[in-house]
């Protein structure tokens, strides 16, 4: 195989759903260890991803750069019990966020269609 060419398919691999993307990267402990330094290890991988890399170079729409991690267990159970409910025990919900348009009239049509979905 020459280096600019796809491997064939093979298992749940197929060639066919290949395609450019603009780069991403990944750290993780291998055991789910939570640490400061995955974190900052993650923001210096994405500041160093110049097309994408939280530069916001895309005026009119979010560039699409960020991190992810674990659900902040401890933080937000404190949270919701300031606003006055329990959460699950951890690992048995979920959390999501979405971006909303600026103009009301547009935000309410947003948060109408999430509130149906969820």
């Amino acid at each position: 195989m020459k280096h600019n060419e796809l491997p064939p398919a093979q298992g749940l691999y197929d060639p066919a759903y290949e395609h450019d993307a603009c780069g991403m990267g990944f750290v993780a402990h291998l055991k789910g260890v939570k640490s400061a330094k995955i974190v900052q290890q993650a923001l210096k991988i994405l500041t160093h991803m110049e097309h994408r890399g939280a530069c916001g170079c895309e005026e009119n729409t979010g560039d699409g750069a960020g991190i992810m991690l674990q659900i902040p267990h401890k933080f937000l159970s404190r949270e919701c019990e300031n606003l006055g409910f329990t959460l699950p025990e951890e690992g048995n919900y979920a959390v999501g966020f979405t971006f909303l348009p600026r103009l009301i009239a547009d935000r309410k049509v947003c948060e109408y269609i999430v509130n149906r979905v969820i």
